[in-house]
């Protein structure tokens, strides 16, 4: 196997308040190779945004601490000086940031950004940056792109403006790309288009890490899959192992919410009891215990990610009962 393109091990951040220290992501390692497709899902408070964030060093808050390593292409980004950091982040490794509805700057046009995100990182001069910001607008579905290149954002419709902030991330080619909710908010038809942009930026050669809730986006572009609760991981493994036999009965809730086309209908979908953990008060033990109707003595005990090396989980039932186990849990 080739070697991971990132390689994030033991990432953790955390934030002083005033009542005291909240770790937002609690020793978080996972790693994407090159041209691979991660999903990374979990309820919004997982830590999902906030790990992407702090890995490229892009959580400016002077009460944040980041720690841990985040190897790219071998180097570590969290002990890079910032301005090495600035060269990267934008040309090699890309962000569409989760509201395109404020990602843009409003006083600004849309080919502007673009060709200021390609002239950060080129020697190139401004035409050519304005020919290459058409060119890429164009890619990307935008209509009549040489007239829309110089409209402001509130001009565009909001699946404009994401496919106008992934026109962005792919100006310079990146080798990955990190979109955070890329389809949040948007109908089905744009959210169709936005995923096979990004499937035609991964057949390109770009890996990418694609941040969401919804179950169904992961379904149909992941390769595998990274299951976040508490600012931890609680699963990992191939799409179709974890799709197909699901280990955590957190990944059972996220699942079977999740509305099916086939077999009986419902009269109300299963929903996860409780709510999500606040990280101001996640357990010692595994932070899911308070939600789940499987909880057991040994669950006062932090569980480790273990398992194979392609499907993890970090849970203390007995591997061999988790079916039988889910069946009982499903049963109404």
């Amino acid at each position: 196997m080739s070697e991971p393109l990132l390689d994030v091990r033991d990432l953790r951040v955390s934030f002083r308040t005033r009542r005291g220290t909240v770790t937002a992501v609690d020793g978080l390692s996972f790693s994407v190779a090159p041209g691979e497709v991660l999903g990374v899902v979990g309820e919004s408070g997982s830590g999902k945004s906030v790990s992407m964030l702090g890995l490229l060093g892009l959580i400016r808050d002077p009460n944040a601490t980041v720690t841990g390593q985040v190897l790219f292409r071998g180097r570590d980004l969290v002990t890079m000086p910032d301005k090495e950091l600035r060269a990267i982040r934008g040309r090699d490794i890309a962000m569409v940031f989760q509201d395109p509805m404020t990602a843009l700057t409003p006083v600004y046009t849309v080919g502007w950004h673009i060709a200021e995100q390609i002239r950060a990182h080129e020697d190139i001069t401004r035409q050519e940056a304005r020919t290459r910001a058409i060119g890429l607008l164009e890619e990307v579905g935008i209509p009549d792109p040489a007239r829309r290149v110089d409209s402001y954002p509130h001009e565009f419709s909001g699946g404009m403006r994401q496919r106008a902030v992934i026109a962005m991330a792919m100006a310079c080619g990146p080798a990955l790309l990190i979109a955070d909710e890329p389809t949040t908010a948007l109908d089905v038809t744009t959210q169709a288009q936005i995923l096979d942009l990004m499937r035609r930026e991964n057949a390109g050669g770009s890996a990418i890490v694609l941040i969401t809730h919804d179950m169904g986006v992961v379904s149909r572009i992941a390769d595998r899959v990274l299951v976040m609760y508490g600012g931890r991981a609680v699963e990992e493994g191939p799409r179709p192992a974890v799709f197909r036999t699901p280990r955590h009965p957190y990944t059972w809730g996220l699942l079977d919410s999740v509305p099916r086309v086939t077999g009986p209908r419902l009269r109300r979908l299963p929903a996860i009891p409780g709510m999500p953990v606040s990280p101001l008060d996640i357990p010692d033990g595994c932070a899911f215990a308070p939600r789940c109707r499987m909880r057991h003595a040994a669950c006062t005990e932090r569980p480790a990610l273990a398992g194979d090396r392609q499907h993890r989980d970090a849970c203390w039932l007995p591997t061999d009962d988790r079916a039988a186990l889910r069946r009982e849990e499903t049963t109404p």
